[in-house]
């Protein structure tokens, strides 16, 4: 029977808000992360380049922030194979001595690097509803944690985070191990670090308990990674003469019914025990090697800088003249020798260099709004939704 015109514009309407429906749900599932002010997949793309490795790592962030999952889980793998393992040179190991730290050596992802990468990388295969590659993953963070290379050392960080995006793939059994693996870390001697213990042991019981599946997972960065700060000390040798410092203090430890509040304060301390002997031995040789050299190119300023003051005295006085080119000559040589210190500090300064757009904390919970989990609420630090 023919369709009359009106009937059939009516239909195609019909159909067009079902279809334009459809994809508003479907962008709006995948739009759920995305920050407002975030540029499109594409524009973040095209400015990455693997050759500059930080900033690969902080693109990544920002792609991870702004839903562009398909780019995390592409780049993020190749991010992760390149920047994992450190290539020895004699050649530059011993040109690295008579430059600042780390002129010529390429950066090398910091095991808690590396295990955040792969929660990236799992977490886009998990928003994207690919769970056996998210799985697959997980099994390589979980090798990333322990995996005794030339960075190494568990995290809590990223056992916490590994733990619950095991629970959003289904696998308690996994993610028990995760949270036994928390509860028992030896790491955790501060005192709010109590709160973790508790909330990782609570985790265990109920998982044994044969808790049925409740309300999923929320997981929120808060703040960013605070810049970081040095300066000289020799009094603890066994970890260079260096004092690293972070800007800002970290927050607290926060545990409550819903979920819990973790810094990312034991990433700064892989960092900032990175000269040490026991961690990088290379790397603590260097620093003391360094010394003689960095204190040398500090007397080269002091010394041109006195040559100018003596030198144009004396030729202020062979020649007659009235001092004018003798205080000239102290004012350029004071000027002049005023820069050592500088020159100082740039021959001696550690490399500190580390994937930036990290959060300061993060906080997990089964809160269903961030006003509803106690330690979510009323932080003055920016929070975005992760997963």
């Amino acid at each position: 029977m023919p369709v009359s015109p009106p009937r059939l514009i009516r239909t195609v309407v019909a159909v067009s808000a079902l279809i334009g429906f459809g994809a508003g749900l479907s962008g709006c599932q995948s739009g759920e992360f995305r920050r407002q002010e975030g540029r499109p997949c594409a524009e973040i793309e095209r400015q990455i380049d693997l050759s500059g490795r930080i900033d690969t790592l902080n693109r990544l962030s920002e792609a991870f922030a702004a839903g562009c999952d398909e780019l995390v889980a592409s780049y993020g793998a190749q991010a992760g194979a390149q920047f994992r393992h450190k290539t020895f040179s004699i050649t530059r190991e011993t040109a690295n001595v008579f430059v600042p730290d780390g002129t010529f050596l390429e950066y090398v992802l910091e095991s808690y690097e590396r295990g955040y990468l792969s929660m990236l990388v799992a977490g886009s295969y998990l928003r994207t509803h690919r769970v056996e590659e998210a799985k697959v993953e997980l099994r390589g963070l979980d090798h990333e944690l322990f995996a005794p290379i030339y960075n190494y050392g568990e995290d809590p960080v990223n056992l916490l985070l590994s733990a619950i995006l095991w629970e959003q793939a289904g696998e308690s059994g996994e993610a028990r191990v995760d949270w036994l693996r928390l509860r028992d870390l030896p790491r955790l001697t501060r005192k709010d670090d109590e709160a973790l213990r508790a909330f990782a042991a609570g985790r265990v019981g109920r998982i044994d308990g044969g808790e049925a599946a409740g309300a999923p997972w929320r997981v929120y960065r808060v703040g960013r990674f605070p810049d970081l700060d040095w300066d000289l000390h020799f009094t603890n040798t066994t970890s260079g003469y260096f004092s690293i410092t972070p800007k800002t203090r970290f927050m607290a430890t926060c545990a409550s019914d819903t979920g819990l509040r973790i810094s990312t304060e034991s990433w700064f301390d892989k960092l900032a025990i990175r000269h040490s002997r026991a961690y990088h031995p290379l790397l603590n040789v260097q620093t003391w090697i360094r010394l003689p050299f960095g204190f040398t190119y500090s007397l080269i300023p002091l010394a041109a800088g006195a040559g100018v003051m003596v030198g144009g005295c004396a030729l202020d006085a062979a020649g007659d003249g009235k001092g004018a080119l003798c205080q000239l000559s102290v004012v350029g040589g004071m000027a002049l020798m005023s820069t050592a210190p500088r020159v100082l500090e740039g021959a001696l300064r550690p490399d500190l260099r580390h994937w930036e757009d990290v959060p300061a904390a993060f906080v997990v919970t089964r809160a269903s709004e961030p006003n509803l989990e106690p330690c979510l609420a009323n932080l003055k630090a920016d929070v975005q939704r992760m997963l």
